[in-house]
């Protein structure tokens, strides 16, 4: 069997770590995959059976373009970054794949070249016998000043090093030449394939509290904010805005916070809540799809995989863009989809419980617009690779 080792950096959020996973699930059947991730690790979060999982020493950062931080404590960061150069380099040697897949890069993590650098130069090193694949999001994200010296960058690593740039979005939607200009000047492969999307588990394990507001008859509200780092002032809202709800529409109110919520203001929100009976809030759930499903709203940021989720399930939805550092990508997509009349998207103007209960009243009582996008990213990414292959035996 062909062996295929993915990379993957996420951190701010985790929907770079849903994507590539589902990205790895659709392509099991085809290969022996050794995934690296370089994020914290979520201890609830599922991964695809016969993966090996390899977890480097973690760094996160606390926003998009902040420093990086070393997860432990006990280590420094200089200390972290040589861990993780020498253990990547060896992984590769040790598993010796057929295709190496990162994530991003070169069109973001460039702060990661202290690892990834030396170890595209070993990848290069064996003459072509390893394949270098950029898995790309549909949206490029980078500050306005520094467009022209980044892309610069981005061309030299793609045309030095790689082999093809798989695009998981659709260009009848957001073609990459609106968010990297230089398209044409990278001398490899460029694929769509489509958005890659989840799918419902297929053996859920619903706890008693899954299985009681799934199968109500209540209307269900979801409401979501990635990886819990931010959208604080979006919960916050809904949670002020609950008590105005209850007399108004029946309804419940399921918050989920993200994973990396800090505590002190995970328990804030559950001292906001009190004794509400119309809402209840968790951490996090390997269900989201499942409830967003059974949702009458969702009420969330609109990043890429639950932007996803909203358009596969076709719920109604409010969504707020995440816009801290100058980072665009939320904004872009949540525009493009109110003008298509998709979604309702959000401001933070709109954060006062009346206004928000007024709008979310509205938009339930609206039937939900649906447009077809390309959703099948997971199969044609594996139908592109297995033809990447075909071309190593061929030459």
């Amino acid at each position: 069997m062909k062996k295929l080792m993915f990379y993957c950096q996420h951190i701010l959020g985790i929907g770079h770590l849903v994507r590539s996973i589902e990205i790895v699930r659709g392509l099991t059947k085809d290969y022996q995959i050794c995934f690296i991730n370089g994020g914290e690790v979520i201890k609830e979060f599922p991964m695809p059976a016969g993966v090996e999982v390899i977890n480097l020493p973690a760094i996160k950062t606390d926003t998009e373009f902040a420093e990086l931080q070393a997860v432990d404590d006990a280590l420094s960061l200089t200390e972290v970054k040589q861990i993780r150069r020498d253990k990547l380099l060896n992984i590769f040697d040790q598993f010796q794949p057929n295709i190496f897949m990162i994530e991003l890069f070169p069109f973001g993590r460039l702060r990661f070249s202290f690892e990834i650098a030396p170890l595209l130069k070993r990848i290069k090193s064996t003459q072509g016998a390893t394949k270098v694949v950029s898995s790309l999001r549909d949206i490029v994200v980078v500050k306005p000043h520094k467009t022209v010296k980044h892309e610069a960058k981005v061309c030299r690593y793609i045309n030095q090093y790689f082999d093809m740039v798989l695009v998981h979005g659709d260009p009848k939607f957001a073609p990459i030449e609106e968010t990297f200009t230089r398209v044409n000047d990278l001398n490899c492969e460029i694929h769509y394939t489509g958005y890659v999307v989840q799918q419902p588990p297929k053996n859920p394990v619903f706890t008693a509290e899954d299985k009681e507001i799934l199968n109500s008859k209540k209307p269900l509200i979801l409401v979501s904010v990635g990886s819990g780092r931010f959208g604080h002032d979006l919960l916050d809202c809904v949670v002020n805005t609950a008590p105005l709800l209850e007399a108004k529409i029946p309804h419940h109110i399921q918050i989920f916070t993200g994973p990396f919520m800090p505590e002190s203001k995970f328990q804030e929100l559950q001292t906001m809540i009190g004794n509400s009976k119309n809402i209840s809030i968790r951490r996090y759930t390997p269900y989201l799809l499942n409830y967003m499903q059974k949702a009458d709203l969702s009420i969330s940021m609109s990043g890429y995989n639950t932007t996803m989720n909203v358009l596969t399930t076709g719920v109604r939805a409010m969504i707020m863009p995440f816009t801290g550092n100058e980072d665009r990508e939320q904004s872009i997509r949540a525009e493009k989809l109110s003008d298509l009349g998709i979604v309702k998207m959000i401001s933070p103007d709109d954060l006062q419980p009346d206004l928000f209960a007024e709008k979310m009243i509205n938009h339930l009582r609206e039937e939900p617009s649906k447009i077809s996008f390309d959703f099948a990213g997971v199969e044609k990414t594996a139908s592109l690779l297995n033809g990447l292959g075909m071309q190593e035996q061929a030459a």
